[in-house]
């Protein structure tokens, strides 16, 4: 009889993520294939013994200028100001922050937040000040466990060495053991690789 049952359950699963496949909601919320495999997935109640963490706690008393508006299509981030008026310290390093969370809608708002940010004229000016403070916090969603929370922080890292270019080089001796490390797997090498050569681009030649 157990045979059957998996076979059932085999297919309610199959006709959930198919659901959620339709529904187009941003690639977080879809169920990836190693989630499967992964042991942290099976954790129910794990996740809800730990205090709020900074970012969550700033984000619940509405410390965060933007929230996530669900789209049908596409979540996007909505602004309580224009972006260009926020003041970057300490949002910008408030956002970085939110890069280590593993929770929805905390992981669009800190991913998305940080990106738009780096966007605003003039941002190189208002980033470099802060990169002391900044790549400590860059640094520990690297040294993630998380396969996710460390491609959102290597994701920050790239869209932070765009804007800010060669000022970055003095910093990066401090995250290459990070991802060092992760070239030596398999799952992020390429990613790695590909950041890696963008750092190299955006950075100029490491003198």
């Amino acid at each position: 009889g157990s045979n059957v049952l998996r076979m059932s359950s085999g297919i309610q699963i199959k006709t959930k993520t198919a659901a959620q496949k339709n529904k187009t909601c941003s690639p977080e919320s879809q169920p990836k294939p190693s989630d499967k495999l992964n042991p942290k997935t099976i954790e129910p109640f794990g996740a809800y013994s730990q205090p709020p963490s900074a970012f969550a706690a700033t984000y619940a008393r509405g410390g965060i200028p933007c929230r996530l508006v669900h789209g049908s299509v596409k979540h996007k981030l909505q602004w309580d100001c224009l972006p260009e008026t926020v003041p970057f310290d300490p949002l910008l390093i408030t956002l970085a922050q939110g890069l280590r969370e593993t929770k929805h809608p905390y992981t669009f708002v800190s991913k998305e937040g940080f990106k738009e940010l780096l966007l605003v004229e003039g941002a190189a000016e208002k980033v470099i000040p802060l990169l002391p403070r900044l790549i400590p916090v860059l640094k520990a969603a690297l040294a993630h466990a998380d396969d996710e929370v460390f491609e959102r922080g290597l994701d920050a890292l790239v869209q932070l060495s765009a804007v800010v270019g060669p000022s970055l080089n003095d910093h990066l001796k401090l995250l290459l053991t990070n991802l060092l490390k992760r070239l030596m797997d398999k799952k992020s090498r390429e990613k790695v690789t590909v950041a890696l050569q963008k750092l190299e681009q955006y950075g100029g030649k490491v003198s």
